[in-house]
């Protein structure tokens, strides 16, 4: 058997499904120009999954296999493939977003494609309700995902012996339709350029563990606190699957026989799920608002003081300033920028989505779309317009301080506002009742 292993958003080679299947294998990346032409070019998850890359590359060499790189439409590089030599099929972790499924469907006509669940804890079809459609609110979801969950969620794949396909593995092959060239391994051979990481986003994801362990007891509490280094910084691991998500839950398993209650940070793995099952039963969500039609009033006055950090709310300009020098930004603040966005400002929700996707180092469709739905009203929580978040109670509890506020403004940074959060509210508001 010759198959084609497909890495995606699984760099890693512990606990790797794909590494535990059998025959003559030949392994894969695939640079997309679809993905990465629209980014820029000093985008910084270029620089962490070309590190992550080179990793994976010595990863397997210690396991006597390797990584064929490639750039090009996935499509041009299995046609290309499959005319230099035959293969039985390829095998790939399930990607759910609409543009993953299109592009798996495409290759499937060209290949077997055969899925390997890896990606989440659950498979989009295993939480269902009763009539097999899909949970709607948070909670049934999670209630019903806990009555599901069992050791096969935990399960560790451990990788069988795999004899690697001869191949040029030195070298990124570039398909532009019939066009074939080599290229160097190297960043600037797909026309980005090497960035800074951040401590965090240079640390492997079981640094992280550890250093997360002191500090999940008092995760409930303290993750809310933006100043605070009170999270697992796991997002982009997962993301990017330099850790499997069944490895952090036998973590947990650890951490919880220890007497550690880990349930809250379960219940965040279990969103994460939850917002990933919605993106793929109802794909329309990426662009549409499920429940409500309000589309937001275009402003581009607004909108470039917002991507600025030019707001004069400084909570919100603190997070956008952290998200552009760093690609991150504090779960609490994302919310504090998101309400401010859609309902302060009043702009369209798919614009600030379309910021946050630009920007995030751990930008992943499903938990941003939903997010800002969220944010917006226009989603599927049943709770509407009426929620909106006043920053400045919002900074003076989560940030008291002020030290979020002073390590991501200027010293000369002076808060005028560009709109006043009473008055905008109520607007809001008023807007909102009439509209809807």
């Amino acid at each position: 058997m010759r198959r084609i292993l497909w890495f995606r958003r699984d760099l890693r080679v512990d606990d790797n499904p794909l590494l535990c299947q059998e025959g003559d294998v030949l392994p894969i990346f695939i640079f997309d120009p679809a993905i990465l032409e629209p980014l820029s070019k000093n985008d910084r998850r270029v620089t962490f999954i070309f590190n992550a890359l080179v990793h994976l590359k010595s990863a397997l060499r210690a396991r006597a296999l390797d990584l064929a790189i490639f750039y090009g439409k996935p499509a041009d590089v299995f046609g290309w493939l499959l005319k230099n030599s035959s293969y039985h099929d390829v095998c790939a972790s399930g990607d759910y977003d609409a543009y993953a499924l299109e592009r798996d469907c495409e290759i499937s006509h060209l290949i077997e494609f055969t899925y390997v669940h890896d990606t989440y804890i659950f498979k989009p079809d295993e939480v269902l309700k009763k009539d097999k459609t899909s949970y709607q609110v948070f909670t049934p979801f999670y209630n019903c995902a806990k009555t599901r969950f069992n050791s096969e969620h935990t399960y560790e794949y451990l990788p069988v012996h795999q004899r690697l396909i001869d191949f040029d593995y030195i070298h990124i092959h570039r398909l532009d339709g019939n066009k074939y060239t080599i290229l160097p391994i190297s960043i600037e051979s797909i026309h980005f350029q090497m960035q800074k990481l951040s401590v965090h986003q240079m640390m492997s994801p079981y640094e992280k563990l550890h250093s997360f362990a002191s500090k999940l007891a008092n995760y409930t509490h303290d993750r809310d606190y933006m100043a605070l280094d009170a999270t697992s910084s796991l997002s982009v691991d997962l993301r990017f699957g330099t850790i499997s998500i069944r490895a952090v839950l036998r973590w947990i398993d650890k951490q919880k026989i220890k007497g550690i209650d880990t349930e809250p940070f379960f219940r965040q793995l279990i969103f994460r799920d939850f917002y990933a099952m919605l993106l793929y039963h109802f794909p329309h969500l990426a662009t549409q608002n499920f429940r409500y039609h309000f589309e937001g009033i275009p402003n581009d006055d607004y909108f470039k003081a917002f991507c600025t950090a030019r707001t004069g709310v400084p909570i919100v300009d603190a997070g956008v300033r952290e998200l552009l020098e760093t690609g991150e930004m504090h779960n609490r603040v994302r919310m504090i920028c998101a309400s401010f966005f859609t309902k302060n400002l009043l702009l369209p929700w798919q614009w600030g989505e379309a910021f946050f996707a630009q920007h995030l180092m751990d930008y992943d469709a499903a938990s941003n779309v939903l997010s800002w739905q969220w944010s917006a009203g226009t989603g599927v929580d049943p709770q509407p317009y009426f929620r909106i978040f006043n920053p400045y109670t919002q900074s003076k509890k989560f940030d008291k301080s002020e030290v979020y506020r002073k390590l991501h403004l200027p010293c000369d940074y002076t808060p005028i506002p560009i709109v006043n959060h009473k008055e905008s509210s109520q607007k809001a508001l008023k807007y909102f009742k009439n509209t809807l």
